[in-house]
């Protein structure tokens, strides 16, 4: 079984990132299992003082669960044309470790308007050494639909089939590496 970690970059709690993942999660091909993380908002400032020994519980569940997966799958709002502060906030926990390093990790995106973040955080993930797979793109364009919106679009068989497809071709990259 393929382990996949998916982080939403959004703390909302009606967030178009958040509700892709979790479709995403829902429409994993057999033998994929997709967890998703909901550890952001308690995750506290990135301090290089607390790391070692002094590592906040909450930034060591966050470092195991990344070293554990077979890969990551980032969803990410942009707000003010950046990555979020809380998304660089747990990257910043994982700079010092090797959780990231030839990780392979894929961006999917709810809004059509995020391209400084999608850009900004492929630099950042790639200094940090994940591996992308940008084979499969996956867009749903989610921006400004209310939960019940969000599903009738997340569940219309060609966005499943597409979410499908998209972590298919990450999984078969993921093997292809081992």
């Amino acid at each position: 079984m393929l382990n996949l970690f998916a982080i939403s970059g959004s703390l909302r709690a009606a967030s178009t990132n958040s509700a892709l993942l979790a479709a995403l999660a829902q429409n994993a091909p057999a033998g994929s299992r997709v967890t998703l993380y909901d550890g952001l908002g308690r995750l506290p400032i990135f301090n290089p003082d607390d790391e070692g020994e002094r590592t906040p519980p909450e930034a060591a569940a966050l470092i195991e669960a990344v070293t554990a997966a077979d890969g990551v799958i980032v969803s990410c709002p942009e707000y003010a044309h950046g990555v979020p502060g809380g998304l660089k906030n747990a990257l910043d926990w994982l700079v010092s470790r090797d959780a990231a390093v030839a990780k392979p990790a894929m961006l999917v995106h709810a809004s059509p308007r995020s391209l400084y973040a999608r850009a900004a955080l492929s630099e950042i993930m790639r200094t940090m050494s994940f591996v992308l797979f940008e084979e499969t793109a996956l867009e749903i364009v989610l921006i400004g639909k209310k939960p019940p919106e969000m599903e009738a679009i997340l569940t219309t068989a060609e966005n499943r089939l597409a979410m499908r497809a998209a972590v298919q071709g990450f999984a078969a990259s993921i093997r292809s590496r081992t």
